[in-house]
């Protein structure tokens, strides 16, 4: 069998997510992975509700993912760096030298076109959710945040509202009109903690990635949960998915076929209900 036969039969094999491989079908990064059975995923530590002490939703789907391609998943929580490109290296494309060698896939990737030509080692694809920035806020207090920010945020000229400090939602809170709202906008270290301070009635909303609010607040009646559709908001939402090392085609191809799997029998529906997270897809 020739390499490029060789090549169209895997991806058709891949593409029909069989369970299981033959090694002569694998390229090198794939007959690797089939040898030693498992699937390696990087993933966010403290980053709830995706990823935590090797649990979470991101976690949920890299074990869907593995099982669906008949292998077992490994997970490699990591620490996030200073910028996506330092995670990209050290976690998917070289390794790091406290960590050791990188993982197979890393979750929750930005699909981007700008980062992806950016860090051409890697192969960034398979988008499986669409994140947006949301506000969490006490609605007897805080309006929709919709329309303009000049509107819809004055009201922060009096009440408080929560960010994670160094942010997109702290960036444009502390920028919006003109810095009016500096004053008001608290900082904590994490949504966990914001999420503490909304239910102790010492900020009235936080600003934050929408699937963050939802996992901190647990479905509490008490504050509602929006898309923060605000005109000089921008970006609004960004989609996320995996990035694999740039070589690894076999490899994306299989994971990009079992994830139209997972999400055409709702296998993705039910990891996203079950953490209490909006499925967006755009």
């Amino acid at each position: 069998m020739t390499l490029s036969t060789r090549r169209r039969f895997f991806l058709a094999l891949a593409a029909s997510l069989l369970t299981s491989f033959a090694p002569v079908q694998a390229d090198e990064e794939m007959d690797a992975i089939l040898k030693r059975g498992r699937l390696s995923f990087a993933v966010y530590n403290e980053f709830p509700p995706y990823s935590d002490n090797e649990k979470g939703l991101d976690v949920d789907i890299a074990k869907a993912l593995a099982a669906k391609l008949g292998l077992k998943a490994e997970i490699i929580g990591f620490k996030a760096g200073e910028e996506m490109a330092d995670d990209l290296r050290n976690m998917v494309w070289k390794g790091h030298y406290l960590r050791g060698n990188p993982a197979d896939v890393m979750m929750r990737v930005p699909v981007d076109p700008i980062l992806a030509k950016g860090n051409d080692k890697v192969r960034i694809f398979a988008p499986y959710h669409y994140e947006v920035i949301g506000m969490a806020r006490v609605a007897s207090r805080i309006p929709t945040p919709a329309g303009s920010a000049a509107v819809a945020l004055e009201v922060f000229t009096r009440e408080k509202i929560g960010v994670e400090g160094e942010s997109l939602a702290d960036s444009f809170l502390l920028s919006v009109l003109r810095g009016r709202l500096k004053e008001n906008v608290v900082h904590f270290r994490s949504i966990t903690e914001a999420a503490k301070a909304l239910r102790e009635d010492s900020i009235a909303a936080i600003m934050a990635p929408r699937g963050e609010l939802e996992g901190a607040l647990g479905g509490d009646t008490r504050f509602v949960i929006d898309e923060a559709k605000l005109g000089e908001l921008n970006p609004k939402g960004w989609p996320v998915g995996m990035a694999v090392k740039a070589e690894a085609a076999d490899l994306a191809t299989a994971l990009a076929g079992a994830l139209a799997e997972l999400q055409k029998d709702g296998t993705v529906a039910a990891i996203f209900k079950k953490h209490g997270v909006t499925l967006q897809t755009h």
